[in-house]
């Protein structure tokens, strides 16, 4: 696949890919319940299912990265990559169980993509490399 058409469409891989994410995230307790009530007590959830968080975090990183290079804004770049790493630490805390945190706030972050990706696409993205940006 062509990366120039990517990393022009960042904005939109990102916000899918955190929709996406969203939705993975909104259906998890739905679907533990729904296995619970199956009597399926051997395996809590499929491997699978577990590598998504993975799958959708290294998409994430991808357009953050190439979002926030070719963002007209300094903070709008620095906001996406604070974003991305409290998702990142969230996720891991969800599998590596560090600290007891609510598992409701990965949405924080992953809302803050979604927002982040359509404000920029919307109001701070360049077009060409000689792109001027804010300091």
């Amino acid at each position: 696949m062509d990366t120039l058409w990517l990393r022009s469409k960042s904005d939109l891989i990102g916000a899918f890919a955190s929709g996406l994410c969203l939705v993975h995230c909104l259906a998890t307790p739905v679907f533990f319940i729904a296995h619970a009530n199956m009597g399926l007590h051997a395996k809590v959830h499929p491997s699978w299912w577990g590598f998504m968080d993975i799958a959708f975090l290294l998409l994430s990183f991808l357009a953050v990265y190439w979002s926030a290079k070719k963002t007209s804004k300094k903070w709008i770049a620095y906001t996406f990559w604070i974003l991305w790493g409290l998702l990142t630490i969230f996720i891991a805390n969800e599998k590596l169980v560090l600290w007891h945190l609510a598992e409701e706030i990965v949405y924080l972050p992953t809302v803050g993509l979604i927002l982040l990706h359509f404000y920029n696409r919307r109001y701070c993205h360049c077009e060409d490399s000689n792109c001027c940006t804010e300091h």
